[in-house]
């Protein structure tokens, strides 16, 4: 994958190209648009952090603007294209601080059912300060703001509403019930950035947030697919954007789980990484492959639960060369999620389910396996074969 500089380089290069097209109107130390609505939250100097409102020099529906579950099938250079066009407002906060004025306002823009009205007054003309860091989807310019104002904020989401009035109700139980009412997934991100669930609330620097709320939700269903039947089949998913392919085998077995990579490196090398769990969940250390995992975890538990079947998912992720500049996890639940939508293809049994997904890879079975826990499956034999 590209190093961190070559990746601020690429985007700071693309911001460059669209300032230059706006003329002068980045220059000014005030911006008005309309927030899609959005708030980002920084993790540098944590519980001291950043966090503001996004918004583009732009007024109407600007939703897309920061709705990821509408981006699967776009490519990667319209994705960044878009998001340059959001400039981030920031301000020095403390995490436990969420009756603060100004905190308030940001989670009244963050329950707005739609795009919000916005003006951003900046200490001084917002700058590039590209930010990649695999989670959240990258943005454009970064001003600090000294003051904002939100006008014409549409109707909350009701649940979202609901959650946010309701103190006693956990941060878990509030993200699962905002996801069971329908609420997107991204917009419950937001909101447990912004602070508005749990009993303790405090703000949560966005690329935890992501993870957090995954996992939640993943937790959920996972726990509800448990006591369901077993898949009675084996059956291989593909779905390929903006240069990830995602191979999914899911097999008739009790919840077992592992997501694998795999990454070209300069020079043709392939780097790998590889988490698992079993019903009785993760134990140990954080997943090395951080908020991937958890995000296609999600797509797979969800697409179980719908389907009242309990069975073993196997993600192969390849991440090939022309995925330039990470966009965020989103990509990972999203291109799962269309993996699982697409028809599948029908294997006789776990060993040829494998090999079908790994054939659709530019990567070697043998090389999948080797990093790979639930692929050791593959080389044990069926006990129906001593029958």
């Amino acid at each position: 994958m590209p190093t961190s500089v070559e990746m601020r380089r690429a985007i700071e290069a693309d911001w460059r190209r669209y300032a230059s097209s706006r003329g002068g109107l980045f220059a000014s130390d005030r911006l008005s648009g309309s927030s899609p609505p959005s708030v980002f939250v920084g993790s540098a100097g944590y519980p001291r952090l950043d966090a503001g409102p996004m918004l583009p020099p732009d007024h109407g529906d600007t939703s897309l603007l920061d709705s990821p579950e509408r981006w699967a099938g776009r490519g990667l250079e319209e994705i960044v294209r878009h998001r340059l066009s959001l400039v981030r407002g920031v301000r020095r906060v403390d995490a436990g601080d969420t009756s603060c004025r100004y905190v308030r306002s940001l989670q009244e823009l963050a329950m707005s059912g739609g795009p919000s009205d916005s003006d951003v007054r900046f200490e001084a003309a917002a700058a590039p300060a590209a930010v990649a860091d695999g989670y959240s989807p990258p943005f454009g310019p970064v001003g600090r703001v000294r003051d904002a104002s939100f006008h014409g904020l549409r109707p909350p989401v009701r649940q979202v509403e609901r959650a946010y009035y309701d103190t006693d109700l956990g941060a878990a139980e509030a993200v699962v019930g905002m996801y069971d009412a329908g609420v997107e997934v991204s917009r419950i991100q937001r909101c447990f950035s912004a602070g508005m669930v749990g009993r303790r609330r405090r703000l949560v620097p966005t690329k935890w947030g992501i993870t957090a709320t995954d996992d939640a939700i993943s937790s959920a269903l996972i726990s509800r697919v448990l006591d369901a039947p077993l898949a009675d089949s084996h059956r291989v998913h593909s779905y390929a954007h903006m240069g990830n392919l995602f191979c999914i085998v899911l097999f008739p077995h009790r919840w077992i789980y592992e997501m694998i990579e795999a990454w070209h490196a300069p020079g043709g090398a392939v780097g790998f990484g590889a988490d698992s769990e079993d019903a009785r969940g993760r134990r140990g250390r954080p997943p090395s492959i951080a908020g991937a995992y958890h995000a296609a975890r999600l797509a797979a538990a969800e697409h179980l639960a719908a389907a009242g079947v309990q069975a073993g998912v196997l993600v192969l992720r390849e991440v090939r060369p022309e995925y330039a500049v990470p966009v965020g996890v989103w990509q990972v639940r999203e291109g799962v999620r269309e993996a699982l939508r697409a028809a599948p293809v029908r294997a006789d049994g776990f060993r040829e389910a494998v090999e079908a997904a790994c054939a659709r890879t530019s990567v070697s079975a043998k090389e999948w396996m080797a990093h790979g826990r639930t692929l050791r499956l593959a080389r044990q034999r069926d006990l129906s074969e001593f029958f």
